[in-house]
């Protein structure tokens, strides 16, 4: 079992900044890859930004450039900053570790006002 604890969120007008903060307990050494996955208002889930160990971060076409997903290994977190933030990035922001099943986090609000 993996647990995730977020941290972060918030409301923050068009073009500002916001940083989310995920850490992990449990059976971190199980873990694969560690992200951030996305559920606008009344639409479905959908992939932010990924990161494998030791791998290549992996980025939705809607953030690119503007957010950057960094991991601490030792210290099992993952962190998403996100930058130039748009109303359309409103939504609850998951953390996910992978591991032979994926986890995931409880949840935190970023409200983007235009």
């Amino acid at each position: 079992q993996v647990q995730l604890v977020e941290s972060g969120g918030g409301l923050v007008q068009a073009g500002g900044s916001l940083r989310l903060s995920c850490a992990a307990s449990g059976n971190v050494r199980a873990i694969k890859s560690m992200g951030w996955y996305r559920q606008p208002p009344g639409k479905q889930r959908e992939l932010v930004a990924s990161l494998p160990n030791r791998g290549m971060t992996n980025y939705a076409d809607s953030v690119k450039g503007r957010f950057t997903i960094s991991r601490d290994e030792a210290k099992n977190t993952v962190t998403l900053q996100m930058n130039g933030l748009k109303p359309e990035d409103t939504g609850v922001y998951y953390c996910t570790a992978d591991t032979f099943r994926p986890y995931w986090g409880q949840g935190t609000q970023v409200t983007v006002s235009s």
